[in-house]
């Protein structure tokens, strides 16, 4: 006899949260084929801190990057004097630059940066080195024998280097390898990330609407993990490439930011006026409760279909009527149509369920005046 399993069932707070969590998708599957290029290096320490210095390999810049504490970054060092072998480190070469964004390894690399240069900086102490074998314990880098800061110079780190070759217009892939490797202190939130890779005015643009006072209103306390930033690239994404969504929606926001990485396929200007003229008109009509059901936090597919349908309509021209808008924005939470595409379903990233709410949006906001 055979036994089926009934289909589970979803309450309305596991769809809720579901919502409001779905910025990253991450059990979605990857459909894409990357044609990548990787090649062993094998550095010397020495070289290695000058290029570090010299910004040729960074490391990105989160303060909770390096975990380490001294205890840990000594016996680092101190297998490198010894001469045991070291795990190797992951780099991504930047086709713009030429340089070398550290993936997996910011660790090791940040302990003999800060030993080179005398300072161990989580204490802003001396980097002297400590709890170690007798031979090295207490030690600089300025008071290591000859032979050992020799040793030490010519000690060698393998380094893997890749670059995305396809598809060329992003670079998925290296999001995909820094996401799976990156190993130090806290795991990174996927802004974070994108943050480290596709770093240029764009991000920069993110950075500074984060703080416009209607949006701070609206969100809340700025969230470290940078949620509140992929909510603005989230809905800049959906609203310049409305026809074009294709899940997952993670895939979607990488392939966006790198291709305005330096803001040349849309302007500054455009970016801002077009968020700050939504964000300004919501919190004056619609008020701080904007985007939330039943808690405190902002539900993912609400946003992103009010915000894009309200930037639709302003493209028009201003909205006179703040009353209406408000009106508007209770009768779309109750449309059964949007509700089904934005609540009632645990897949709020699916094409078709953002093609449907954000439809909806737009038709629910078109004819305010």
């Amino acid at each position: 006899m055979l036994s089926i399993e009934s289909p589970k069932v979803i309450s309305e707070e596991e769809l809720e949260d579901q919502a409001e969590n779905d910025l990253e998708d991450t059990d979605e599957a990857l459909p894409f084929n990357y044609s990548i290029t990787s090649y062993g290096a094998d550095y010397p320490t020495d070289g290695l801190v000058k290029r570090l210095n010299r910004g040729d390999i960074y490391v990105p810049d989160f303060q909770r990057g390096y975990v380490w504490k001294l205890k840990e970054a000594s016996k680092f060092i101190e297998s490198l004097l010894l001469g045991l072998p070291v795990p190797g480190i992951f780099l991504s070469k930047e086709i713009e630059t030429q340089k070398l964004l550290v993936i997996d390894g910011q660790q090791r690399l940040r302990t003999i940066q800060y030993f080179y240069n005398r300072i161990f900086e989580p204490t802003k102490q001396e980097f002297a080195l400590s709890g170690i074998s007798p031979q090295f314990n207490g030690k600089t880098y300025n008071s290591l024998s000859e032979e050992d800061r020799r040793r030490l110079d010519d000690s060698i780190i393998p380094a893997t280097v890749i670059k995305q070759d396809e598809p060329t217009e992003d670079q998925d892939s290296i999001y995909q390898i820094f996401e799976r490797l990156n190993t130090g202190g806290v795991k990174l939130q996927a802004q974070e990330i994108r943050a480290c890779i596709y770093h240029g005015e764009f991000n920069e643009l993110i950075k500074e609407l984060n703080n416009h006072p209607d949006w701070r209103k609206i969100y809340g306390a700025v969230d470290k993990h940078m949620k509140d930033q992929e909510f603005i690239l989230r809905f800049l994404a959906l609203y310049f490439c409305l026809d074009s969504y294709v899940k997952p929606m993670k895939s979607f926001l990488n392939g966006f930011m790198v291709k305005n990485k330096h803001l040349r396929v849309h302007s500054l200007q455009e970016i801002s006026n077009i968020f700050t003229n939504t964000v300004e008109l919501i919190a004056n009509s619609i008020g701080n409760n904007a985007f939330r059901l039943k808690s405190n936090r902002i539900n993912a597919a609400i946003f992103d279909a009010v915000m894009v349908g309200l930037a639709v309509r302003l493209n028009k021209g201003s909205i006179n009527n703040k009353n209406d808008v408000l009106l508007s924005y209770n009768a779309l939470l109750q449309n059964p149509r949007f509700l089904a595409a934005s609540v009632d379903t645990a897949r709020t990233t699916e094409t078709n369920n953002v093609e449907i709410r954000l439809d909806e949006a737009i038709k629910a906001f078109a004819d305010l005046v």
